[in-house]
């Protein structure tokens, strides 16, 4: 919901980054990689109950997702490195829930169930609505390498979510479900944005 705004706020900071990682050689395919890899370790901590661990290197490894893309704006965006930041990305949010299921199946597994559910529907409306939009012709949205449709749980949404269960993890249940519902929401503004927007 805040992404935008978000993105335009640290724009600056996030590009001079950029400009410095280019100058050694790094590419946005490499930071999307490193940023993922860093993401599983993030789940690997969490399961194991080391959830300020698994927080910290949560928050690292998200600053490599936005570092890639500012790589890529500055160089040039492929559609190569567009797919995988988007595919890494989700399969990084599914690996959290399932982080805190594993955790502790008992008290976790149906909550992380559900939220993983929830996040089947935010990802389908919003990777269905990209590829037929592309279809049609439609400009993909600024700074995004697809046609980017919002929502209630956008990225920020998300993470901050993170965060919450990782310093909380006792509430992790509370927290899965609430941001389900959220996700829920997301899901149905996105299908009907999307049945209007694709209007013949």
């Amino acid at each position: 919901m805040i992404d935008r705004p978000l993105a335009k706020l640290i724009k600056p900071c996030v590009d001079r980054a950029a400009r410095s990682l280019i100058q050694i050689g790094l590419e946005a395919d490499t930071l999307t990689v490193i940023g993922f890899a860093l993401g599983l370790a993030s789940a690997g901590l969490i399961a194991n109950g080391y959830f300020l661990s698994g927080l910290i290197l949560l928050l690292v490894s998200r600053t490599f997702d936005a570092l890639d893309g500012a790589v890529a704006r500055l160089n040039r965006p492929t559609d190569r490195g567009g797919f995988l930041d988007i595919t890494l990305d989700f399969i990084f949010y599914a690996s959290i829930a399932l982080a805190f299921a594993v955790a502790n199946p008992a008290a976790n597994a149906l909550a992380a169930a559900t939220l993983l559910f929830a996040f089947m529907g935010t990802s389908s409306s919003f990777l269905a609505y990209a590829s037929f939009a592309a279809k049609r012709g439609d400009a993909p949205s600024p700074s995004k390498a697809i046609h980017y449709l919002g929502g209630l749980t956008e990225a920020f949404e998300t993470l901050f979510c993170f965060a919450l269960m990782c310093i909380m993890p006792q509430h992790f249940s509370i927290l899965a479900y609430g941001f389900a519902t959220m996700c829920f929401v997301t899901t149905t503004t996105r299908i009907y944005a999307g049945w209007q927007h694709l209007k013949e």
